[in-house]
């Protein structure tokens, strides 16, 4: 067998092809199509249905009565004189932070700034000594054999 014939022989058939494998997915495609327009169904007559509507507006009067149960709770809560102590608490606590974090960067500042400084100058050494090593490594490499000519031997003369 050539490779041309194997190539061809293990080949998926096509979609035009007919056997039992072809008449079983077009089966399927049929219950995927019956399933979709029962559904289809299902859903339109439960919409149209007044009972199921009737169902949805008592599940939407439920759902915003405990929003505004929920609501109010938060607003009586937050009102009430442990709320508010809670609250100004939280806000002192947040003040604290802010102070500590202030305090904290003007004392570290000129740290940091003098150890930016010295990584800045670091780092340019070690550029400025990596470029001088690639200038020497490329003076003492021999030069590219791709680029001169056909090899010589000893005994014949070198062109110069």
């Amino acid at each position: 067998m050539t490779n041309e014939q194997a190539t061809q022989s293990t080949k998926e058939p096509t979609s035009q092809s007919t056997g039992p494998t072809a008449d079983a997915w077009r089966e399927v495609g049929k219950q995927f199509e019956v399933l979709g327009n029962s559904l289809a169904n299902a859903f339109r007559t439960a919409w149209e249905d007044e009972n199921t509507r009737r169902h949805m507006r008592e599940m939407q009067t439920g759902l915003e009565t405990m929003v505004n149960e929920v609501g109010t709770a938060i607003k009586e809560t937050t009102e009430s004189p442990e709320g508010q102590k809670a609250r100004a608490e939280a806000e002192r606590a947040a003040q604290s932070l802010r102070a500590a974090g202030a305090k904290t960067w003007q004392e570290t500042k000129p740290q940091l700034m003098t150890a930016l400084r010295q990584l800045s100058a670091e780092l340019q050494k070690t550029i400025s000594r990596l470029e001088e090593e690639g200038k020497t490594s490329a003076a003492e490499a021999p030069p590219d054999k791709s680029e001169e000519g056909p090899p010589t031997t000893d005994h014949e003369p070198q062109l110069a």
